[in-house]
């Protein structure tokens, strides 16, 4: 059905009227730190330590319960990456990008379904949660890239972008349009950090030995 441009550019004021400013904010710091983490970039940790508190806020109030602990996860895991991308590499050096062994795909797929299943059962028993299956998972799948990422393995960028392939429509369901534009967005800079990390990698392997 055809809907005139009026009505789309209305609904569109409408919704920037209806958004909570915070998420505008945690929007433009996601969006700089995840752009950041493409460079490679440190200042990509603090960025994101203020973007998971704010988005901690947001979540909560729209009943997206395990999103909203994530964010403080998050919070962790932006402290511990924080460091390890100054001193993980070998003899507390700058930690270097790298593929994922099957070791750890041995030890994060089980977490990934046990955690999300799990955590999926407890949503939709506990809470009000609308989609605490898709909740659940996404969180997982999540927490699994974010590791991924403190260690600076070159397969984050892949679970990250079949992650916010979901994301965008759970977000624009439960009311966060800003935050699913974000989300999209973030599926092309996941495309970036996979390119310009596989090259820092190969840039790795080709450079001569010490």
């Amino acid at each position: 059905m055809f809907v005139p441009a009026a009505d789309l550019a209305l609904g569109l004021v409408e919704a920037v009227r209806s958004t909570n400013p915070l998420e505008l904010v945690a929007v433009v710091f996601g969006l700089v730190s995840v752009y950041l983490s493409t460079r490679e970039h440190i200042a990509s940790w603090p960025t994101a330590i203020v973007n998971v508190a704010i988005f901690f806020l947001l979540f909560w109030k729209a009943k997206l319960y395990a999103d909203a602990v994530l964010q403080l996860i998050y919070l962790a895991l932006s402290i511990y990456g924080w460091y390890e991308w100054l001193f993980g590499g070998e003899h507390n050096s700058r930690l270097l990008v790298s593929r994922a062994r099957r070791i750890h795909w041995a030890v994060l797929v089980p977490l990934f379904l046990v955690g999300g299943i799990g955590l999926g059962a407890m949503l939709a028993r506990y809470t009000d949660s609308p989609v605490p299956y898709f909740d659940a998972l996404l969180t997982a799948a999540s927490l699994v890239a974010q590791w991924m990422m403190t260690r600076k393995l070159l397969e984050n960028w892949l679970i990250w972008l079949l992650a916010d392939i979901v994301y965008v429509p759970v977000f624009i369901q439960r009311g966060l349009p800003f935050t699913a534009l974000q989300y999209a967005v973030f599926m092309a800079l996941a495309a970036m950090g996979w390119y310009g990390w596989r090259q820092s990698l190969r840039g790795q392997q080709q450079a001569p030995a010490a």
